[in-house]
């Protein structure tokens, strides 16, 4: 176990993230746990530092911005769960932080998802683009993931970064059976426990999603999907720079993922 909570520390330390005995409790691994105490950590760990405490101040703010924008997705159709990910779940944030989630679409209708989130996000002037930077990509909702249930189990490299990444996504929108069927499919890598009826969670679905979903679910929401496909396949293959060996881009039927440069993830397992 002290292996694992030096691992613990030296990482959060990387990200300048001092953690509470709770947060390292709960991020060791379910099997070491299950093998130890709370309490055989308490004595050899002290109170968080006076810039933790700022940094946890800064994140509440941007938590009840980031659920205020939340709500839109409970308008989506066939967008099944959302996750609050990067660094607001992880809690290193800075004033110019964005919000990362991670998306879960209805197989066969992830580009027609994709199509409606980006769209209400942009004309409310909410969404992260490509060339957005430190100030201007300040509090908007970076959507760089999107999964169906054919590709919940996240593919590898399953190093330290990525599950410390996915051990403290949040759920912020969805169907709590779905969410429970992305954990599961993580569950051999991640070995974790997860919380999902956190207070930040809500299902709220409304007229306007269950409407666009029975209107768009049959024989022309097929033809839109297929469309939808070809023109933003068509935009990505465009813009993307694929001479950068530093990236992890996915994007299929069953899977949307552009992380154009995972750079500071490797220098920052470098660290640990």
């Amino acid at each position: 176990m002290e292996n694992e909570i030096a691992k613990i520390i030296s990482f959060y330390g990387a990200l300048n993230r001092s953690l509470t005995i709770l947060e390292i409790w709960r991020l060791l691994p379910a099997s070491v746990r299950a093998e130890n105490s709370l309490s055989t950590i308490i004595d050899s760990y002290g109170e968080i530092s006076l810039e933790r405490k700022k940094q946890d101040l800064l994140a509440d703010k941007k938590w009840k911005k980031f659920l205020k924008y939340s709500r839109l997705f409970s308008f989506i159709p066939f967008l099944e769960f959302v996750f609050g990910a990067g660094s607001l779940a992880l809690g290193n944030v800075h004033s110019d932080s964005d919000f990362d989630v991670l998306i879960g679409a209805k197989f066969s209708r992830i580009f027609t998802t994709r199509f409606f989130t980006m769209g209400i996000f942009t004309i409310l002037g909410i969404r992260r683009k490509r060339l957005d930077h430190k100030e201007n990509a300040k509090d908007k909702i970076c959507l760089n993931h999107f999964v169906t249930e054919k590709s919940y189990c996240l593919k590898p490299p399953y190093n330290y970064y990525w599950q410390n990444l996915y051990k403290n996504l949040v759920p912020i929108y969805g169907k709590e059976e779905k969410i429970s069927e992305f954990y599961k499919a993580n569950n051999s890598w991640l070995d974790f426990e997860p919380v999902i009826a956190d207070y930040r969670w809500n299902n709220r679905e409304n007229f306007l999603k269950n409407f666009l979903e029975f209107i768009l679910g049959g024989f022309f929401g097929d033809i839109l999907e297929k469309i939808l496909r070809y023109v933003q396949l068509r935009r990505i293959n465009k813009k993307l720079d694929f001479e950068n060996i530093n990236s992890r881009l996915v994007y299929n039927d069953i899977e949307l993922e552009f992380h154009p440069d995972i750079s500071r993830i490797e220098k920052i397992l470098k660290e640990v």
